[in-house]
Order: C-alpha cells, then structure tokens, then sequence
C-alpha cells in the first residue's frame, strides 16, 4: 500500500493562492491514479479534482474549474493541488487519495473506486 501525506493547507483570504502537496511513500506512485476531494462542515465529501498515472489526463469538479490545477511529479513520488482565486466556500479539509490502475490514461473521479486515501490538511478562506 502507498502512503499519502497531505501538507500546504492554512487559513489564507478570499482571492488568494494555495498549493497543497501530497507526498507518496511505501510506493511508487506512478502506480496509481491520484485524486483530491474535500470535505467541508457539515457536507459530504466532495470530488475535486482527478489526474491519470502519466499526469496526461485530468478533470475536475465545475465548481473549482478554471480556478485549481490538479498535477503530479513521479519522480518526486508528489502530486499537487494548485489553487488560485481562492473562496469563503472552498473551505474544507482536503484529502488527497490513490487508487492503483493498469491504464496509464486512467482518471477516477468516484471516491469510492480510491484504496488509499492522507490524513487530510485544512483550507480556511476567510472573506
């Protein structure tokens, strides 16, 4: 199993930037598809943004499309959530999560398909 360590996460104003880093270990994570979710109060978690092994396919949900960039360096076993624009309602814990796939193109969005999942890192933006 890989391991996820999420970091980067703070309280930060509406309009400004964050990038959050989930740090690999135990394997190699150009094994696996990556994913971000969040979970705010009181809600469900949420996807967020998804990208494939060789980092060449990614999507994300509509509500964070145009604002964050979801990538990965394999070789520095990381992935990272670039977020820009940053709004009262993007407050959450963030989880980042890893799920091993044999498509190298493979993106996963359904929370429920992930196997490896951080401890979370918390996002407060303030208005």
């Amino acid at each position: 199993q890989v391991q996820l360590v999420e970091s980067g996460g703070g309280l930060v104003q509406a309009g400004d930037s964050l990038t959050l880093s989930c740090a690999a270990s135990g394997r190699t994570l150009s094994s696996y598809a990556m994913g971000w979710f969040r979970q705010a109060p009181g809600k469900d978690r949420e996807f967020v943004a998804a990208i494939s092994r060789n980092g060449g396919r990614t999507y994300y949900a509509d509500s964070v499309k145009g604002r964050f960039t979801i990538s990965r360096d394999n070789a520095k076993n990381t992935a990272y959530l670039q977020m820009v624009s940053l709004k009262p309602e993007d407050t959450a814990v963030y989880y980042c999560a890893a799920v091993s796939s044999i498509f190298s193109d493979r993106v996963v969005t359904n929370g429920n398909e992930y196997i490896n999942w951080g401890q979370g890192t918390q996002v407060a933006v303030s208005s």
